[in-house]
């Protein structure tokens, strides 16, 4: 996606909307500075990602959630980190990421390829930029179809926006000044058919993806439960596998093997190389998908 036009997020607050600042945190636009959280209207205006205080036409309620160490919160309380010129002026780019459900309860999540410049042998739902002219499900379907070759007909499935996530890379400040600032659209896509049929579709790209796994709700619960920067996993299921069954992809070939359930447990580390583990904005989803289930029941 290298040189493709990108959609910018612009934040509106009582009165005319302005492009986003990168380093500077889109949600602490919304809430005090204690809280990370807020309540916001947001939608596609004019070729642009809107996060308005305000209902527009076409907006929808969200939550927009950072972490506790968000690099672009921490930015702020200490201005004597200044970015670079040529960063402070990205701006801040619009994504969407899609958490598909199969009708067999699974979820897919795909391990980026080490050769990617963020994120890199992390677990993650597929998903990239929103392009100009594109709605969220099309960007959503459109990359889940690129990474993983797999299509999902008219019909077949539902879907529903579950939050807005601030992202930042690296993902800690302590790990050096951001280079890439995203608002993150997680969509749950639930489909009508049994992940089985939907694999049996699959043709991922390796340029993208080292590996995917369908994971099971007991497993899902526990990735959701580990807290990041708390320095220990909280507690999830207490009857889980001890490991999980994962396709991995090798110079066009792809082979299941097992990997420790523990790996999908990880955090992330304040300092250092960073560790195969399921992102921080991936477990918020996962949180909002599991706590809309409880709703439900």
């Amino acid at each position: 996606m290298a040189g493709m036009a990108r959609v910018l997020v612009h934040v509106q607050r009582g009165g005319a909307g302005r492009p986003a600042r990168f380093g500077q945190s889109v949600t602490g636009a919304f809430c005090p500075a204690h809280e990370d959280a807020a309540v916001v209207s947001c939608g596609l205006d004019g070729g642009r990602f809107l996060l308005s205080d305000v209902a527009f036409p076409g907006s929808t309620a969200i939550l927009l959630q950072r972490p506790s160490f968000c690099p672009a919160k921490r930015l702020g309380q200490q201005p004597e980190l200044a970015l670079p010129a040529e960063l402070r002026g990205r701006g801040v780019a619009a994504g969407v990421a899609v958490l598909l459900r199969a009708s067999t309860g699974r979820v897919l999540l795909t391990r980026r390829a080490r050769s990617l410049s963020i994120f890199p042998n992390v677990w993650v739902p597929p998903g990239g930029h929103v392009e100009p002219g594109e709605e969220l499900l099309d960007v959503g379907l459109r990359e889940l179809e690129e990474e993983t070759g797999l299509r999902l007909e008219a019909g077949t499935f539902s879907w529903r926006m579950l939050g807005l996530w601030e992202s930042v890379y690296p993902p800690m400040l302590s790990r050096g000044l951001p280079r890439r600032h995203h608002i993150v659209a997680y969509l749950l896509l639930l489909s009508a058919e049994p992940h089985q049929q939907l694999e049996a579709r699959m043709r991922p790209s390796e340029s993208e993806v080292s590996a995917y796994a369908w994971l099971e709700p007991p497993v899902l619960e526990a990735i959701a439960a580990t807290e990041e920067g708390a320095g220990s996993r909280a507690s999830g299921p207490s009857a889980l596998p001890a490991t999980v069954g994962v396709t991995e992809l090798s110079d066009g070939s792809s082979g299941t093997t097992q990997l420790p359930t523990a790996t999908f447990l990880n955090t992330a580390p304040a300092e250092g190389e960073d560790v195969e583990r399921v992102s921080t904005g991936t477990k918020f989803a996962l949180r909002l998908w599991l706590e809309s289930l409880g709703e439900q029941g």
